[in-house]
């Protein structure tokens, strides 16, 4: 009589946050014409909780390219980051 095949146990795949996976979002900051720099830094400074001289270079990238990427994290955090920034009208858009 031939010996049973011992059952091998199933491995489970292990899920994984959107971060775990690599898939983080982005808050990319448009140019403007209307607000100053002062403004767009201290607005930097209040929605991502960065220092002072990091926000000044993301305002001045965004003046100079037209765009800047100023927050990269999970989906929930990036749309807080983006309504802070928008309280003063900046214009901003989340990429996914």
């Amino acid at each position: 009589m031939p010996e049973k095949e011992r059952e091998q146990p199933v491995a489970e795949p292990e899920l994984t946050t959107e971060e775990d996976a690599g898939l983080s979002s982005r808050v990319l900051l448009f140019n403007d014409d209307w607000h100053t720099f002062e403004e767009v830094i201290a607005q930097i400074v209040k929605a991502t909780n960065c220092g002072f001289d990091k926000a000044r270079d993301l305002a001045f990238e965004a003046h100079v390219k037209g765009r800047a990427v100023v927050y990269t994290g999970e989906l929930q955090r990036c749309l807080r980051v983006s309504s802070i920034l928008e309280e003063i009208e900046l214009r901003t858009q989340i990429l996914s």
